[in-house]
């Protein structure tokens, strides 16, 4: 269901108290037509002439009308001094300024969220593609994660080389960073860092599952010992 906008909440409710005070007015009015022809048709002479009823009715509707305008200008004015007195700025309550009762519910209060937001953190959830919560990779995506390096690395690579060739969308690894890996170290099974590096890519890019997190440090360490080159 849709809501009202604040604006037209505070038309509607101007609107609604406009119409109101003319309803009001009208059967005060009314009112005081029928009390005045009343008074009329009740006395000796059935004319206004020397008619104290009429008056009499007359000046009470007065009198009603004035105290009622006055009470509304008082409240109205009243109101917005009171408002005008509110700081428009953020201002920190002393204990003097407030009840006890008024302190300690704001303390329960407080207490409970700081419960119910403490109690509402997932715990012992593990989201595949995402960091496992309460760990430092907490919040973070590997497949991301993996393919954001790609820029950093082949920035590197300009610099080592300058006329290292443009990155091209689907390119592999291993083949786009070929003129760095003989800078690379090997290890004992004759692998650079590049060729892990060049799988975890592969696997972020085409697999359909989410990487693990086994598969995100190794690529992670990859990238890192490559951007030390």
């Amino acid at each position: 269901m849709r809501t009202l906008s604040p604006r037209a909440l505070f038309w509607i409710s101007e609107a609604s108290y406009v119409v109101l005070a003319l309803v009001t007015g009208c059967f005060f009015a009314g009112s005081l037509v029928s009390l005045l022809l009343q008074a009329v048709r009740t006395a000796p002479t059935r004319s206004w002439r020397n008619n104290w009823n009429a008056v009499c009715v007359a000046a009470t509707y007065v009198l009603v009308f004035l105290v009622s305008i006055t009470l509304c200008i008082r409240r109205r004015v009243a109101v917005r001094k009171r408002l005008q007195r509110i700081s428009k700025v953020y201002t920190t309550v002393n204990r003097t300024q407030a009840p006890k009762q008024v302190r300690e519910y704001i303390s329960q209060e407080f207490s409970r969220a700081c419960l119910v937001s403490y109690e509402c953190q997932p715990r012992h959830i593990i989201h595949p593609g995402w960091g496992r919560p309460g760990t430092e990779y907490c919040g973070i995506r590997f497949r991301r994660a993996l393919l954001d390096t790609i820029a950093d690395i082949d920035a590197k690579a300009h610099l080592v080389i300058p006329s290292h060739p443009r990155l091209k969308p689907h390119a592999r690894m291993l083949h786009h960073f070929r003129f760095i890996l003989p800078l690379l170290p090997k290890d004992g099974d004759g692998l650079t860092s590049l060729h892990y590096y060049d799988s975890a890519i592969q696997l972020a890019r085409t697999s359909h599952r989410e990487p693990t997190e086994e598969e995100f440090l190794i690529g992670m360490l990859a990238a890192n010992e490559i951007g030390k080159m």
